[in-house]
């Protein structure tokens, strides 16, 4: 597997632009991540422009108001005003402009204008008396994908403290940045029914889920604070879900190195989600609830139901690296054949993925694919490239970021037995009106 990587990832390595990428900027998975936190105030460090792009895409995919900032830098302010002066500028004009606005923490993430000028993002933070995060996430490297994770280790880096104490019963999650609210809801209470006081890193689980709340739109509206951030180096565990965030992992465990770290490439599928409940009954030294097993149960069912249609089928997916790697295994356990994954950024996990081909590149490289295949799992662009294609009869089944065709995003759930049920039925049922029906 790891020689025919290397191989489609030599064929797409030199092109010279992307057409019709999949891929989008660090900045915006670091915005993401700080909307996660509660009362925080998400700064990009860049143009109107650059925010403003942020800003309607992830009100387009979520259709909630969005909480973003920016410093307005223009090439020229750049040059002449300097980082400190811009970032200063800006927390002052947002806060006097919103009297009302109180952030517990400014989460200033930046972009390829100001790292390619080198401000001292780090520095600036002695003259902010409201609590600081900064994280460097130039647009020229990674993707979203990295810049959720960047953001999740540098909050614990610059403010989790360090102990040597642990508390048996508290759970630490890090998900990838492609899990929705709903399915950071769900793990929480899956781990609260073990017994454990739950937190997440980031928590969407009550932002951007759908519920009208005060103020909404303002600052962040994340299930965690910044006190509980600071507070995380007590956790008896910390799960890893994307091995994106295993690095964020590593800086928790600088603070406290009787944390246990236990990963999980994905949580979708029998096999993932039996080693994960596992892992939590060991812990606990409990019997899982039984509306657990009850699920499995009907995971099981779902699988032998679906099986004779995602058996016979020929899949492609693409997406961000942590999302793709579950969605395959998935299918795989139903019977299901994966032509292609084509990815938005090199991770290490692509390796673990049997495939026909698996590498870096944009739906052009995809659309080769289209003609042989039956169901195209893929984001929202990739719909207009099937309508165009003549000699392509695929369905399309719509993940990752963005989905400007359907609502409720952030309630749809692919993790754990529950989700992975729902997840392979509606495979099967698309796939049953492409076959059956045209």
């Amino acid at each position: 597997m790891e020689e025919n990587y290397a191989i489609e990832l030599s064929r797409h390595e030199h092109k010279p632009l992307q057409v019709n990428p999949i891929k989008h900027s660090q900045p915006m998975g670091a915005a993401l991540a700080f909307m996660g936190i509660r009362n925080a105030l998400p700064l990009m460090h860049a143009s109107q422009g650059c925010a403003s792009y942020t800003k309607v895409f992830y009100t387009r995919h979520f259709n909630e108001p969005i909480a973003i900032y920016n410093t307005s830098v223009s090439d020229i302010t750049a040059v002449l005003d300097g980082g400190d002066y811009s970032i200063l500028m800006a927390i002052e004009n947002i806060t006097k402009k919103n009297k009302n606005m109180k952030p517990e923490l400014i989460g200033l993430h930046t972009t390829g204008l100001t790292e390619t000028k080198g401000d001292d993002v780090r520095g600036v933070g002695m003259h902010i008396e409201i609590p600081y995060c900064f994280v460097n996430t130039p647009d020229f490297e990674g993707g979203m994908e990295s810049g959720w994770a960047l953001t999740v280790k540098a909050l614990i880096e610059q403010h989790t403290e360090p102990t040597s104490q642990i508390k048996p019963s508290k759970l630490l999650l890090l998900p990838h940045v492609s899990m929705q609210p709903i399915e950071i809801e769900k793990i929480k209470e899956l781990c609260t029914g073990f017994g454990f006081e739950t937190y997440a890193l980031p928590d969407l689980s009550t932002s951007l889920d759908g519920y009208l709340s005060e103020g909404q739109g303002k600052l962040g509206t994340g299930a965690i604070s910044i006190e509980d951030i600071r507070a995380l180096g007590d956790a008896v565990a910390v799960v890893t879900i994307g091995r994106s965030m295993e690095n964020a992992a590593k800086a928790l465990l600088e603070k406290n190195s009787e944390i246990t770290h236990i990963h999980f490439d994905h949580l979708m599928g029998l096999e993932a989600n039996d080693n994960f409940v596992a892992a939590l009954m060991q812990i606990r030294q409990i019997d899982p609830p039984p509306l657990v097993k009850r699920w499995r149960g009907r995971l099981q069912d779902a699988m032998l139901d679906a099986h004779f249609l995602i058996g016979s089928s020929h899949f492609v997916v693409t997406g961000e690296p942590d999302m793709c790697v579950g969605i395959c295994e998935l299918l795989q356990s139903a019977g299901g054949t994966i032509d292609a994954v084509v990815a938005t950024t090199y991770s290490k996990v692509l390796e673990r993925i049997e495939a026909g081909a698996v590498f870096v590149g944009d739906l052009e490289d995809a659309k080769s694919y289209f003609t042989k295949t039956d169901l195209v799992i893929s984001n929202f662009h990739a719909e207009r490239l099937l309508h165009m294609d003549e000699k392509s009869h695929a369905g399309l089944m719509l993940r990752g970021f963005p989905n400007y065709e359907e609502l409720g995003n952030q309630l749809k759930n692919d993790q754990l037995y529950e989700g992975s049920t729902y997840f392979l039925f509606e495979a099967a049922n698309k796939l049953r009106e492409i076959k059956h029906h045209g």
